[in-house]
């Protein structure tokens, strides 16, 4: 697939920023950067801060891909003052990016529409947490609403561990909610231009899919091809799209969700900026579809738009 990369203009490559995420977006910031400058285009990097605005009216710049992870960049704010000073960007616009970032707030819209998602409960106090394993069964995954990469997630498997579990999402701040725990297979499925790439099946020996194996870990095993029926993938891809479509997402993201031992599908969570690092999901699956690194990365900056996915 051929690309004009003049068409581009001075690119800024937003990344860093002050989230927990900080450390892994400049990874990913600069493998993007890295691979648009290999591919002719004049990229620039910016570690975000209280200044962008003013560096990016400065600069003279005529895109925005934005490879910000967490709070400060996939919540809608940066998305915001790039509409507010219409430099075309990467990705969802403002209230889908604040939509997808609040894991609460993305599964009611997705029970809205009829969709599969895990039952949960909302923890806001001690007798909550006690109100919750009653609810819900052990085992159950405790998550603060507003962080990703697994920040300050646990797996809780006996009553003991309920309240440090709480204790330890509270530190993200933002709300908490207890998810009933899915035992099956987890997969996740890179959306491209309203194309679902092929999916990937993870498998890790931690007590659940956490920072550590998603970043740092070498016993973490991504399989691509995933190794489902053809007509069984297509289901779930379908069910995939439905779920980013239902959060207004647009451009790139993913989608990820776990399958019980009856096949049943249970969406967790939909990343509007997902990691570009060399463990990440996006590049491996596109790779699976033929589309290499430097393709993916000016696929997604050709995407770039401004207001009309706001």
């Amino acid at each position: 697939m051929h690309i004009d990369v003049a068409q581009f203009g001075k690119v800024a490559v937003l990344m860093g920023g002050t989230s927990a995420e900080r450390e892994i977006s400049l990874l990913s910031g600069n493998a993007v950067l890295a691979s648009l400058q290999k591919s002719g285009v004049d990229a620039h990097g910016i570690d975000v801060d209280d200044n962008v605005e003013a560096v990016l009216q400065q600069g003279g710049y005529q895109r925005a891909f934005v490879i910000l992870h967490g709070r400060g960049g996939e919540d809608g704010t940066i998305q915001r003052l790039l509409e507010k000073i219409q430099l075309p960007y990467t990705g969802s616009g403002v209230h889908a990016s604040a939509l997808a970032m609040d894991k609460l707030k993305t599964k009611q819209v997705w029970l809205e529409q009829g969709l599969p998602t895990p039952e949960f409960c909302v923890l806001d106090s001690s007798d909550s947490c006690e109100r919750a394993m009653q609810a819900l069964g052990l085992p159950l995954i405790i998550k603060p609403v507003l962080e990703g990469s697994s920040i300050g997630m646990s797996k809780v498997e006996s009553i003991d561990e309920m309240l440090p579990a709480w204790d330890k999402a509270r530190q993200c701040g933002g709300t908490i909610i207890a998810e009933r725990w899915i035992e099956g297979s987890e997969y996740t499925a890179a959306v491209l231009d309203e194309q679902v790439l092929p999916m990937i099946r993870l498998e890790t020996p931690h007590r659940f899919y956490d920072f550590d194996a998603k970043y740092t870990a070498d016993d973490t095993r991504y399989i691509c091809p995933c190794g489902l029926a053809e007509e069984t993938e297509a289901g779930y891809a379908e069910l995939a799209r439905q779920a980013f479509d239902a959060v207004n997402a647009c451009g790139w993201g993913r989608v990820d969700f776990m399958v019980d031992e009856n096949g049943q599908p249970w969406l967790i969570e939909v990343n509007t900026v997902p990691g570009m690092t060399s463990h990440s999901l996006v590049p491996m699956a596109a790779k699976q579809a033929g589309i290499d690194f430097d393709e993916l990365v000016l696929r997604i900056l050709a995407s770039a738009r401004c207001g009309h996915h706001a």
